[in-house]
């Protein structure tokens, strides 16, 4: 399968930010790629550096945004994996990627479970927890197991998605670090971040794509100075080997020829579902054990 990351920074307005996006999309196309990947919130900037009730109008398009990025797939005939702010109700938003597949009908969604609130990336404030459960979504290339940024840290989300059937693991992601952080931190940040989505891959014996914005956003509130998303978008194999990586700074297409039949012969050899002692785990549905 091939595959396509697009890994960009956002543009001065959704229009011109959206118009490049759908070029870069094009373009994957043209290279052959059954799915594409598009980063998280990749139609306008990352807007949870601050609390502001205004920003909320940013998903009153909702419906808008389903029925354009439908038209992006169907005229490219590509599956397209989607990140949009989801108005469901008058105060009710959630982070949601949407999947659409090669005719443009909408595969499948899933909306964002786990949902941050540090300093710079105030998600609580703006998105309210999935409710769709861990659920792959059923597409002409596969079954995709999408999941979107904090997901990207928690062991249970992925093996849900795995034990569900999952071909693949999809993080669609908006990740940085700040400028004045030291940078043996900046360092240990993002190892981490590649690490446990690695080790995801590994776990569960199954390829696994994340795609990261790129670039510098002010922060508009004034509070901290921004952003610098770090990029790096990569794919894995089922055994964590990088298949393919980005550069932190550069806005590019990376592409990856997955083989979703190796995860076969990978869990041949290291059988962990196998050997789950599933009798043993009820502790995992406790906060904390004292």
């Amino acid at each position: 399968m091939r595959t396509a990351l697009i890994q960009h920074p956002f543009r001065i307005d959704k229009e011109t930010t959206r118009t490049k996006t759908v070029q870069m999309v094009r373009k994957a196309a043209k290279e052959g790629a059954d799915l594409v990947v598009l980063q998280e919130l990749h139609q306008g900037p990352y807007f949870c550096q601050s609390e502001n009730t205004d920003l909320f109008d940013l998903a009153e398009g909702f419906e808008k945004d389903v029925a354009f990025w439908s038209g992006v797939a169907k005229e490219n005939g590509v599956v397209l994996v989607t990140s949009l702010f989801e108005k469901r109700a008058p105060g009710l938003y959630h982070n949601t990627a949407v999947v659409f597949e090669k005719e443009g009908s909408v595969a499948g969604k899933y909306r964002k479970m786990h949902i941050p609130d540090d300093p710079g990336f105030y998600e609580k404030f703006y998105f309210t927890p999935g409710d769709l459960g861990f659920e792959p979504v059923d597409t002409s290339v596969g079954r995709l197991g999408v999941l979107v940024c904090w997901d990207q840290w928690y062991p249970e989300a992925a093996r849900l998605m795995a034990l569900k059937g999952a071909q693949l693991l999809i993080y669609p992601t908006a990740i940085g670090w700040f400028d004045a952080d030291p940078e043996d931190e900046k360092r240990r940040q993002r190892d981490a971040w590649i690490t446990i989505q690695r080790g995801h891959a590994v776990a569960n014996g199954l390829p696994l794509v994340t795609v990261n914005r790129v670039g510098f956003e002010k922060d508009e509130s004034g509070v901290l100075e921004g952003i610098r998303f770090w990029g790096s978008s990569f794919v894995c194999g089922p055994q964590g080997e990088m298949l393919a990586q980005a550069s932190e700074e550069n806005e590019e297409i990376l592409y990856s020829d997955i083989d979703l039949a190796r995860s076969e012969e990978v869990r041949r050899w290291w059988p962990f579902l196998r050997d789950r002692r599933i009798d043993a785990y009820e502790g995992l549905l406790k906060r904390f054990i004292d």
